[in-house]
């Protein structure tokens, strides 16, 4: 019987990159159907994570809404832009806001 043969660690760290959070920001402009209709859309939130999300933009004028690497986030981030205006108000004329921020540890 043999033993087993160890198995050989590269030796090399593997590069971790940091976080980011994509922000979708409050304004005045959006339903809360807009807000859930676009969470679930884009993001793939339930119904109940994204009526929490837009309470929490109504009422303290931001929410995280994904954090992961740069990349990803700006992509994020641009998607929400794209969105569109909601159709329920007729004075709104674009998507909402959101931006990135580093995400805090």
């Amino acid at each position: 019987m043999t033993s087993p043969t160890p198995v050989q660690e590269s030796g090399r760290k593997e590069e971790l990159t940091p976080p980011y959070n994509v922000v979708l920001l409050d304004d005045d402009d959006h339903t809360y159907d807009y807000v859930i209709e676009m969470l679930m859309k884009l993001f793939f939130k339930t119904a109940d994570e994204a009526y929490r999300h837009a309470v929490e933009v109504d009422t303290t004028k931001r929410t995280i809404v994904m954090t992961c690497d740069l990349p990803m986030a700006e992509f994020a981030r641009d998607q929400i832009h794209g969105y569109g205006a909601d159709w329920r108000m007729p004075r709104s004329k674009g998507s909402m806001s959101a931006v990135i921020e580093p995400a805090t540890a």
